[in-house]
């Protein structure tokens, strides 16, 4: 390892690794690299800092990483480790630590062991052999599943393997994601099928709804492996078969057929067997183009469904309106497979600069009442809700800045660690409760379905299939003059003015806090000590928030909450908590106490949001969300908000984490001015003040551009008068 990776996992500067080696004698000495690129033995490092009382501040992942990156490539620790991490996950925390503690040559054999243990219910697993040079990596992998979970673990292990050159342009589908698709099939759905399943985060999300038998096939070995230790560690009861292997070409279950259809396909894939497939009978409703792949996987995921099984498939947006496509999708129309559009936000899921749709399906059932309309919703419609008059302030209020989601399969690579990011700055419980909340109405009552203008709408086939057959869903959904009620509008627009005066007035009093005055002729120059320093000293509590997958999970059944979680959003919006079950891990029911400071574990886009915040008397009691730090400082000596001030400093957090444009926060590097508990109160003051400003610019940023909205649609819809004079703008 690097000196700078010593300073990494030791919480230091390079200039204070670089005393060590000057100073100490018994610092370990270099065993590879150059006289001015030295490289560093991991083991003897980490025994010479646990020596001196210094604790490894890197979190538990990246110090498995830091374990895989120093093995080198092509070591294919990482392929050979997946089995392991299945049988890690069924110990316990006290076992884990045992085995990691024995000696390398026991811990190498009881590792081989435990891992042989699973070999039939891995593709294309083979026995496992670790040598001596694999025993950093093992244990790094033990307390990666101690400390944060099998999943973790899993997807630093993938993401090493396709980093090597396995394949490249893989990404998960967004957990939010995951959950509404599955949703969206029937709730009695049994048996389930992927046939691009990746890293297996639809077929997990398939379990939590109560499926008990899951089909899974990718192309790549290393996806297919990855997904089967997922099923193993979320859903243990479940029957699963993964395969590996080209499910256009070979199809590795032809004669099965589930209720379900989960799948993310690959897009934009030109080679995917239109001459050699030209003949298929799975083309019922047509050849797909050469350039049209997303219809081929359309068409091979009805022919898997029994007679009125669902399908449910994320795809690009030019697929609903693509001239190549025409004649398929008319005749997915006609035939009454298409049952509902979906359009997703921007950012919601990879590619992030455009919205991705949702396709729902259905396989035509013999004799089966015939369909005459197919739904469609628009993800976004709660943006044109407030300008229609048919949502409250509240609604609008809280839309904020959207971040990205964790991006899937799209021809371009990334590491796991920066799709992770993305994933926990999108909001998916609003848009998971307007979706699902029109698709049960539309499957109760299809014949009496009431459209909610600008939102979802119920459009007969024969209004579809003119000569574009065009199914986007803002195409169709657009609120028109005669959805618009003037009066009901006119009186949205005077509740939007006063509500954008009224937060104009609490952004200049939260600006006018003044006083400010310079600290002499140079900057101040302080002592500081880690949040690892002060938690050992017992001036805080460290406490890691849960993610999805943490060992201990035992079944497919969502938490149940009966108050709010706070997350990542509301931090970076200054919101009150307004996070649900889903954005909760069910082994993390970790309450949240007045004064306690929170930091986001993912940061990223530099738009200046918060990075933390201090939680106060109307959100205590709320739940810990995901991917959120908790600090717990002892009040007779940190001031909260002087820790959550310094803590959010844009270079602490930088000279904190790893990533680039998104990052990973180790909050144990984050450091602190040591400073007189009275001057900590004064600087926390200040810092208070600073985030009221930050909020309400925020909000009012967010009111503004909503009664912009609304004067723009009532003008342009003819619902709206101008005033009489010039002189009446100014009224």
């Amino acid at each position: 390892m690097t000196a700078a990776e010593i300073s990494r996992i030791a919480g230091v500067t390079r200039a204070t690794v670089s005393n060590w080696r000057r100073r100490h004698d018994d610092f370990p000495a270099p065993s590879a690299g150059t006289e001015s690129s030295p490289l560093y033995d991991l083991p003897a490092v980490q025994a010479w800092l646990r020596g001196r009382g210094h604790t490894s501040t890197a979190s538990p992942t990246e110090e498995l990483r830091t374990a895989l990156r120093l093995l080198g490539p092509g070591s294919g620790v990482a392929a050979r480790l997946f089995q392991l991490v299945a049988a890690a996950s069924r110990r316990t925390p006290e076992e884990l630590a045992e085995l990691a503690a024995v000696p390398d040559d026991q811990l190498l054999a009881r590792a081989e062991k435990a891992a042989g243990e699973l070999p039939a219910t891995v593709p294309e697993a083979e026995p496992v052999r670790y040598g001596p040079d694999d025993a950093g990596a093992v244990r790094a992998l033990l307390g990666c599943v101690r400390e944060v979970g099998a999943q973790a673990a899993v997807d630093v292990l993938a993401e090493r393997e396709l980093d090597e050159g396995a394949a490249s342009g893989v990404y998960q589908t967004p957990e939010g994601l995951a959950l509404l698709m599955a949703r969206l099939m029937p709730g009695d759905a049994s048996r389930v099928l992927d046939p691009a399943c990746g890293s297996g985060t639809l077929l997990a999300a398939a379990a939590r709804q109560g499926a008990q038998v899951l089909f899974g096939q990718d192309s790549l070995p290393v996806q297919g492996q990855r997904t089967a230790v997922r099923l193993l560690i979320a859903a243990p009861e479940a029957e699963t078969a993964i395969r590996v292997g080209d499910s256009l070409r070979a199809d590795a279950f032809p004669d099965v057929t589930v209720d379900a259809v989960l799948c993310n396909p690959p897009f934009a894939d030109r080679d995917w067997g239109h001459d050699e497939l030209a003949y298929d009978p799975r083309w019922a409703y047509g050849l797909p183009p050469r350039f049209e792949s997303e219809l081929a996987w359309v068409q091979h995921a009805l022919a898997h469904l029994e007679p009125g099984g669902h399908a449910v498939m994320l795809l690009p947006p030019a697929l609903a309106f693509r001239s190549s496509g025409r004649r398929v999708r008319a005749e997915l129309i006609r035939s009454g497979a298409l049952r509902a559009v979906v359009s997703l936000p921007a950012r919601a899921a990879y590619p992030l600069h455009i919205g991705l749709q949702i396709w729902v399906l259905q396989r035509p059932e013999p004799g089966g009442t015939d369909r005459t309309t197919v739904l469609f919703v628009d993800g976004e419609g709660e943006q044109r809700d407030g300008a229609t008059g048919t949502s409250s302030a509240t609604d609008t209020a809280g839309a904020g800045t959207r971040g990205g989601s964790r991006p899937r399969r799209a021809g371009s690579s990334t590491s796991a660690s920066t799709s992770s990011a993305a994933a926990s700055s999108f909001e998916w419980a609003g848009l998971t409760d307007r979706v699902l909340a029109q698709w049960a109405a539309f499957t109760t009552a299809p014949d009496t379905y009431v459209d909610e203008p600008g939102v979802a709408r119920a459009v007969p086939l024969v209004d579809l299939l003119d000569d574009v057959v065009d199914v986007t869903p803002a195409r169709h959904v657009r609120a028109t003059a005669a959805d618009i009620d003037p009066a009901a509008l006119t009186r949205r627009v005077h509740e939007l003015h006063e509500q954008l005066a009224e937060q104009v007035a609490a952004l200049a009093a939260a600006s006018a806090f003044g006083g400010w005055q310079p600290s002499g002729a140079s900057a101040r120059d302080w002592r500081t000590a880690t949040v690892s320093d002060l938690a050992r000293g017992g001036a805080l509590t460290v406490l890691r928030a849960a993610t999805p997958g943490t060992r201990g999970s035992k079944g497919p059944a969502a938490p149940t909450v009966d108050r709010p979680v706070v997350t990542a959003q509301d931090i970076s919006a200054g919101n009150p908590p307004s996070g649900g079950a889903a954005d909760l891990h069910a082994d993390a029911v970790q309450p949240v106490h007045t004064g306690d400071v929170l930091v986001r574990a993912l940061a990223g886009g530099g738009d200046g949001s918060a990075m933390t915040r201090v939680v106060d008397d109307q959100d205590a009691g709320a739940l810990l969300g995901q991917h959120i730090h908790l600090l717990r400082p002892d009040p007779a000596r940190l001031d909260p908000w002087f820790l959550a001030g310094f803590l959010g400093a844009e270079d602490n957090i930088a000279s904190a984490s790893t990533g680039s444009s998104l990052v990973h926060v180790t909050p144990g590097r984050l450091r602190v001015p040591l400073l007189p508990l009275e001057e900590q109160r004064r600087y926390g003051e200040a810092f208070r003040r600073v985030y009221e400003l930050r909020a309400a610019v925020r909000r009012t940023a967010d009111l503004a551009a909503d009664t912009a909205a609304a004067l723009t649609i009532g003008l342009t819809a003819g619902a709206l008068l101008p005033p009489d004079t010039p002189d009446s703008f100014s009224a």
